[in-house]
């Protein structure tokens, strides 16, 4: 569920430099696990019960939840509470992959709780808001900030892939900035574990793949990790020219325009400002067959690899 968040006065925004690689074997059965109605995470919950917490301040809100700052009451600790109303089937589901993450590039779900008709995921507290909102603030990235922000989310969809969970829903709103300027994947609501190469993605358009749009012309296979690939694409050009990169500047992103701009075979231009780096990360991401598409594992290397 895309959340808007509300702009905001920010301090200046920093982006850490990304640690070193770093590998990570995944044990046991990847597939879906059924969802417990009581409070669940991957370990022991650091919240029990639920009015724990104590809500501060709403941070985000949409037509499905609201996501609250709170306060546990008596350990001071503070957390995110994302509470949503919606579809329970799919939103059971988002628990399920939430449950089963355990990565420092991926927003960390400490708790889930049913709360008559809602879900209630606790959540890390990412103090510095999304990515949307720092564009809005009219934050200039530099490269250097750049790509250690690509490098962070290849680095979760990497851990992503071999959990087979596609995200499907990449964008600048799902991606949160804590204290320490790290940045790290969040929303799942459009994800889905996969088996084989059947996926559908139920994410924000103007951030969704060719294939996702023109599938007559494209086809399957295991598109739902190149799709994620194409909209870091996105994010990344969209960070460095400071605007939507795929419509004209003042445009609007309408259907039509979206298809065109998306679906049409013309490279996205960038500026002769760009280095060749940053040039070739973004034609390796923004590839429009998916199956010439870079590879998270490809990505890692040229652009981000020599910020390190």
């Amino acid at each position: 569920m895309p959340l808007v968040r509300e702009r905001r006065h920010q301090e200046p925004l920093t982006l850490s430099i990304p640690p070193p690689l770093y590998n990570r074997t995944i044990t046991g059965d990847p597939s879906p696990a059924s969802f417990s109605s009581s409070s669940t995470s991957p370990d022991s919950s650091p919240v029990e019960p639920l009015n724990d917490l104590e809500k501060l301040t709403v941070l985000g809100q949409g037509s499905g939840g609201t996501v609250y700052k709170t306060r546990h009451r008596k350990t001071k600790t503070l957390y995110a509470l994302k509470v949503l109303r919606s579809n329970l089937n799919i939103i059971t589901l988002e628990a399920d992959i939430l449950k089963r993450i355990e990565s420092s590039f991926i927003v960390k779900c400490y708790a889930v709780f049913v709360n008559s008709s809602d879900l209630c995921f606790v959540m890390e507290l990412m103090e510095k808001g999304s990515l949307h909102d720092a564009l809005l603030g009219g934050h200039v990235f530099s490269e250097l900030m750049i790509s250690s922000l690509a490098y962070r989310v290849l680095q979760g969809l990497r851990y992503l892939q071999e959990m087979r969970i596609v995200h499907g829903d990449i964008k600048p709103s799902n991606l949160l900035i804590n204290e320490k300027g790290e940045v790290k994947i969040a929303d799942f609501g459009a994800s889905r574990i996969i088996a084989g190469g059947d996926y559908v993605s139920n994410g924000t358009c103007v951030y969704m793949n060719p294939e996702r749009l023109d599938q007559e012309k494209w086809g399957f296979g295991e598109v739902g990790f190149a799709g994620d690939v194409w909209s870091s694409g996105v994010v990344v050009l969209e960070c460095y020219l400071g605007k939507y990169p795929l419509t004209k500047v003042g445009g609007k992103p309408d259907w039509a325009a979206l298809i065109c701009a998306i679906c049409c075979n013309e490279k996205v231009e960038i500026p002769v400002s760009g280095s060749p780096e940053i040039g070739g990360f973004v034609d390796r991401c923004l590839e429009t067959d998916w199956r010439k598409r870079g590879t998270v594992e490809e990505l890692l290397h040229p652009f981000v690899k020599n910020r390190l």
